[in-house]
């Protein structure tokens, strides 16, 4: 496909139409998916945090099953949508019936984050921008409410994420509910702000230049942000006053509910004990690949002693934000100029990648994918913690890969492109983590093979990233499983305490990351293993191809198969490319 042609479009099917079918009802259910894929017509609304909102997506859910359920595939596309649907649905409807969402709280991935975020992703180049804003700011106090009701109903169950969890949360959401936070500064800003420089939100020709904002527009932002700052204030009420002193201290979840998650975030079972020990292996296997490349940048050195030469380099270092994001950009555009079309088919409507400091102070490093008509193109962002302003580009070189291209960037807005080939679901709904951050991750270690971390500095980032993924198996299993620490790393059984020291020793990022990855890996189970096992499974399924094909396989067309699935669940992929 050169780069400027249009997938030809695929005729729809019975199958395409259910899957369609739901991802409209999901549209219906959730006002902020509409926001993320930039359609028109609920842009202030959100979806019902409350029990009630929960159990109607379950339905729609379980709508969508029985509708499948009398279907058959008339091609490979369908065969893989049924096969991907009935995983993805049918463990959903499985994980409703837990009741756990009810209880979903932790530090980085849960409606206290999601009731915030959404702001992200909308647009501000016209007052009608701005008029969306405003309003939806006045729905936050609502949306909370309804969060704030499932939380209760959980806890009604014995249902309640971890003490620590808790208090991360009150503590993010009082910077929120803070006069100086997130809110009211935005609402502060707006005049600044207008006309926006988000000039990817809409043509030029839309932009209301040289105006500014209404007075009485002005005064409704503030007005609202001060709803949605009191909104997050009751949170922090609820969750100090009620939650916090009935959270469970243990932060493990045990395997029963762990192995849920875990399929839930990779679409296939795997053997946990197995994955556990190969983690370890995995582990070993990638600090000797260090200590290699240590000798290279200083005979004798060791892994510490190398990296500090590092850090020691004014080459390698960025000085703030502004620096960081222009070192982000051209990289990101000097690997987007050179795989398209030498190694990727990349259509020119793909090739924008926008570089951007986070507003948050978190401590992550993630990417949004592109609205569908892809005004709004994919965006990395840098969420860097307060405090924070010196970066070292040998450290972040393969973060920028992993995030942008080939990594998520490509991935994601392959399946948007695809409008001829896939139905809105495999497009715009399905996102599985093994999938997808096995696909980053096996994109980093595709670019060392490429050439493009041919500097040991940047190798020795590279393995940095991939020794953090393969600690991340053995700590996240291990604790919440509460299997036996290996013997290189100490004694007895994991817990939460010998599993940070573990960290702290093979994740080589600053305090305020550390702590935040910490808190992510303790209330969010199976999702941060699900990088670097999802990886092995994406190799597997590549090195089975290969052995398959022999002579006649090709590297590029096998990437350019893969990547038109969108994103699937593993088992799913696996039976797309090796059944085929």
């Amino acid at each position: 496909m050169s780069p400027d042609t249009t997938p030809l479009p695929r005729p729809a099917t019975a199958v395409d139409a259910a899957a369609n079918s739901y991802t409209d009802r999901l549209l219906e259910l959730d006002p902020g998916f509409a926001t993320e894929l930039g359609r028109l017509g609920h842009e202030s609304e959100y979806r019902d945090f409350s029990p009630a909102g929960l159990e109607a997506a379950a339905d729609a859910a379980r709508h969508a099953l029985a509708e499948l359920n009398g279907l058959a595939p008339e091609d490979a596309v369908d065969r893989t949508t049924l096969h991907a649907m009935r995983e993805r649905l049918g463990l959903a409807v499985e994980l409703h019936e837990t009741g756990w969402p009810l209880a979903d709280l932790n530090n980085i991935a849960s409606p206290a984050q999601e009731i915030r975020a959404i702001f992200d992703l909308m647009p501000t180049a016209t007052l009608t921008h701005w008029e969306h804003l405003a309003a939806r700011l006045a729905n936050v106090p609502a949306a909370i409410d309804g969060y704030i009701a499932s939380l209760r109903a959980g806890a009604g169950r014995g249902l309640i994420a971890a003490r620590r969890q808790v208090t991360t949360v009150i503590e993010q959401s009082e910077r929120h509910a803070a006069s100086d936070g997130f809110f009211l500064t935005l609402a502060r800003d707006a005049a600044l702000d207008f006309p926006s420089a988000d000039s990817t939100s809409v043509s030029s020709s839309e932009h209301d230049a040289g105006t500014s904002l209404p007075a009485e527009l002005t005064s409704a932002l503030l007005a609202n942000a001060e709803l949605a700052r009191t909104g997050y204030g009751a949170l922090v009420a609820f969750l100090r006053e009620e939650l916090l002193p009935v959270a469970p201290e243990a932060d493990a979840v045990g395997r029963e509910r762990y192995a849920l998650a875990s399929r839930t975030f990779l679409g296939s079972a795997v053997d946990l004990e197995e994955t556990y020990a190969w983690g370890v292996a995995e582990l070993d296997r990638v600090i000797a690949e260090q200590q290699a490349v240590a000798q290279q940048l200083k005979p004798g050195a060791s892994i510490t002693e190398a990296k500090e030469l590092l850090n020691d380099d004014p080459a390698r270092m960025l000085h703030g934000t502004a620096a960081l994001t222009q070192w982000m950009q051209k990289l990101s555009d000097t690997a987007m100029a050179e795989l398209a079309g030498a190694q990727f088919d990349i259509p020119e409507i793909m090739r924008k990648l926008e570089c951007r400091i986070a507003p948050t102070h978190d401590g992550g490093i993630y990417y949004t994918g592109p609205s569908e008509d892809f005004s709004r193109p994919g965006r990395m962002w840098w969420s860097v913690p307060e405090g924070e302003d010196t970066f070292s580009t040998w450290a972040e070189t393969t973060t920028v890969y992993h995030e942008g291209v080939p990594g998520h960037h490509l991935q994601v807005s392959t399946a948007t492109y695809q409008a001829g080939l896939l139905n809105d679901w495999r497009r715009n709904v399905c996102w599985v983590s093994g999938h997808g951050e096995g696909w980053a991750l096996y994109a980093e270690r595709l670019m060392d093979t490429l050439g493009y971390l041919s500097d040991p500095g940047d190798r020795m980032g590279m393995l940095d990233g991939q020794r953090m993924r393969a600690a991340r198996v053995v700590f996240d299993i291990g604790v919440h499983l509460g299997l036996q620490i290996p013997a290189q790393w100490g004694t007895g059984t994991w817990t939460a305490e010998s599993g940070f020291e573990f960290l702290k020793a093979n994740l080589d990022i600053s305090p305020g990351q550390l702590e935040f990855e910490f808190n992510r890996y303790l209330g969010w189970p199976g999702q941060a293993p699900s990088y670097k096992i999802g990886q092995r499974l994406w190799e597997e399924i590549r090195d089975a191809r290969a052995a398959r094909d022999g002579d006649a396989f090709s590297l590029r067309d096998f990437h350019t198969k893969a990547l038109n699935l969108g994103s699937v669940g593993l088992d799913t992929l696996k039976m797309a490319l090796l059944e085929d």
